[in-house]
């Protein structure tokens, strides 16, 4: 079979967007045909580059002076980041203003110069919801190496192993399992931690996450090509032979993004996303699941499962980019893992139906919830989901706007207006008043309507961990956040805190959307060349419960208990860190209920019941109590007269007084 490690000879020099001439050395060639190359249209960097560096002198004013505006009248921690960073983006960009007023079309810098100035003010704020997003030909672009290195720790040392391969390449003795040493003739983990410098994550574990992942995937809509056209792999082989591979970057068209985030709609307002961590899922999906990909955006069909999962069985979603779901036999006992690649979906109401779904076909003894990995999303989705796991009430995480007569005027326009998808009538009356009193913040409120995040109550009933990592961000920080800040089960860490990621982010294009409408003359708004775009976090959201008031932004969640992941974990399906899972839930109290109502024509209502684990139930009809029955595990039945015009039923079950279970169900 041919190689990706190969190239096609193309002596013919070019001109680069840095204006100098390149030439691939003879010695590379080609090796993958159209039909070989891991994702459709893949060309290599070299030609891609050559469509590269359109924007004029005036467009690269428009977007400077676009920067300034969003980040002077719309971000909402830039006090915070220019305290804790010691940077100042605003100065950052007036300057670049008044250099490129300066300049000619003729004597201004080459392109990359530019979206490296863009993207380093952007980038230092750290910050990975604040994002200049290229333009075309980059926007919707990837850059690729054909396999995947993943970090483990083995005794004191750090080691990064291959863990897969693309389908087509092929260069033996180069295949899973062999453990890089060094990258372009640097140590493995120096190149790691230069990557990590290039992002912006909010802590240094996330920062060194995003710098393993960008070894071998790069989303050109958020960082600019690699510098280096190939990349020299020194690694060791099964037997410890010492070795080298070099491999060309491929560049290609990502999946398509799961949701709308332009036009104004309660999606795109709800969005709390690590778009790198998205662009960076997809393009993994790709790479090494294109069936899943052909099953979400093709015509292919999914044939779902409707049995509960066979020991060490897998539960097929609807939703095969967002949901895996198994059985995994552990240490400990057999326990449901179902992982969550993303909550980036339009309809939330659709996620948590297939997540409910899914949880009631895995083992109902534990759960191990694992969302490493997971950029966000709909924060509808994350936080609608809590209630399934617990009998609690939730809480939805609250947001604050900073109070900018930028954010003033958009929010005096979308206040108690019915016609809008949008209201942001609660934060209006403080931040009006915040001209007076000079606040920085106004007051908190949710995102998420609070009736929604527990209109559907508890639906799995035994105990649950949550995996996470220092991948995770945004809506999934404010998951894991709202998962202990409820005590619903243990957070069981790959790393010390997960990334970070407190706030809801809005386009330039939302921006612009909400700010013109009604329409304005005055709208300070522009529209931005070329397919670029910027986002920017637009509410910072604070932890309820015990650390109620706490800011997530660049503190996360930290994890109950820490994990590192091993070679065994790596390269045989985490099977130690399910161990690790296993044993947390091994021991905790399994609770059962279900509940079958019927209603007589007299009004007599009868409940019949499952129990487990519990010693006592409350009935609530339509909200109303209407009785409390002590209870042992196995069936009962409760009758209750005069309850004619019920239509809804909840029952709450209690061990040694504490609310440990509780279903809702209609009539």
């Amino acid at each position: 079979m041919t190689t990706l490690a190969t190239y096609v000879e193309m002596p013919t020099p070019r001109r680069d967007m840095d204006g100098a001439d390149d030439s691939l050395p003879a010695d590379l060639t080609v090796a993958f045909g159209a039909a070989e190359a891991p994702v459709p249209g893949s060309v290599p960097l070299h030609d891609f580059l050559k469509t590269a560096g359109t924007l004029t002198h005036p467009e690269r004013v428009l977007l400077v002076e676009q920067a300034l505006l969003m980040l002077e009248g719309n971000y909402v921690h830039l006090p915070l980041k220019s305290a804790m960073h010691a940077v100042n983006p605003v100065q950052r960009l007036r300057l670049l203003r008044a250099r490129l007023l300066r300049q000619t079309p003729e004597t201004m810098d080459p392109e990359r110069v530019f979206h490296m100035e863009m993207s380093g003010v952007f980038h230092s704020v750290r910050d990975l919801h604040t994002n200049y997003l290229l333009p075309a030909p980059f926007a919707g672009m990837i850059a690729y190496l054909p396999f995947q290195v993943e970090r483990f720790v083995e005794g004191a040392d750090e080691k990064y192993i291959v863990t897969r391969i693309a389908q087509g390449m092929s260069a033996p003795p180069f295949g899973v399992g062999v453990e890089i040493t060094h990258w372009n003739g640097m140590p493995i983990k120096r190149a790691v931690a230069v990557n990590a410098d290039r992002f912006a994550g909010s802590n240094m574990a996330a920062r060194l996450a995003r710098g393993v992942d960008s070894l071998t995937i790069r989303s050109l809509r958020m960082h600019l090509p690699p510098d280096e056209e190939w990349v020299t792999v020194s690694y060791l082989d099964a037997g410890g032979v010492r070795r080298e591979l070099r491999e060309p970057w491929l560049v290609a068209p990502n999946a398509p993004t799961l949701t709308d985030t332009e036009t104004i709609s309660t999606a795109a307002a709800s969005m709390g996303l690590d778009l790198h961590a998205d662009e960076t899922g997809r393009a993994r999906a790709l790479l090494y699941a294109p069936q899943a990909v052909e099953q979400t955006f093709g015509n292919m069909a999914v044939e779902v499962s409707a049995e509960p999962a066979a020991a060490g069985g897998e539960v097929t979603s609807t939703m095969p980019l967002v949901f895996r779901a198994r059985s995994v036999v552990t240490a400990s006992g057999t326990f449901g893992h179902l992982r969550i690649f993303t909550f980036s979906v339009q309809d939330p109401a659709a996620f948590v139906a297939e997540f409910v779904r899914l949880v009631e076909l895995l083992p109902q003894e534990g759960l191990i919830l694992d969302v490493r990995g997971n950029g966000g999303g709909h924060i509808f989705a994350s936080e609608f989901t809590l209630q399934t796991m617990t009998p609690r009430r939730i809480t939805p995480e609250p947001v604050q706007f900073s109070c900018t007569p930028l954010n003033l005027e958009i929010c005096r326009r979308h206040k108690d207006n019915p016609t809008h998808q949008i209201d942001l009538g609660p934060w209006f009356p403080s931040m009006e008043q915040a001209v007076e009193t000079g606040s920085i913040y106004s007051s908190a409120f949710p995102i998420t309507p609070e009736d929604g995040a527990n209109a559907i109550g508890q639906r799995y009933f035994g105990p649950v961990v949550l995996v996470t990592d220092a991948r995770c961000y945004s809506a999934t920080d404010i998951f894991a956040a709202g998962f202990q800040d409820h005590a619903i089960g243990p957070v069981l860490g790959v790393a010390d805190n997960t990334g970070a990621g407190g706030a809801n982010v809005w386009t330039h294009g939302l921006l612009k959307a909400l700010r013109d409408l009604p329409p304005d003359p005055e709208d300070p708004y522009a529209p931005l060349p070329k397919q670029a775009d910027m986002r920017v976090a637009i509410r910072r959201t604070l932890r309820v419960g015990t650390l109620a008031g706490t800011p997530v932004e660049d503190l996360g969640v930290r994890s109950d208990v820490r994990h590192e992941m091993t070679r065994r974990d790596v390269l045989e399906n985490n099977v130690d860190l399910l161990d690790a899972a296993g044993a947390l839930l091994a021991g905790r109290p399994v609770r059962r209920l279900r509940l079958t109502p019927s209603l007589a024509a007299d009004g007599t209502l009868t409940l019949q019941l499952t129990t487990a684990g519990m010693d006592r139930v409350d009935v609530y009809v339509d909200g109303r109590p209407r009785g409390s029955s002590d209870v042992t595990d196995g069936d009962a039945t409760l009758t209750f007269a005069g309850a004619g015009a019920a239509t809804t039923i909840q029952v709450q079950g209690f061990a040694a007084g504490d609310l440990v279970a509780a279903r809702t169900q209609s009539l």
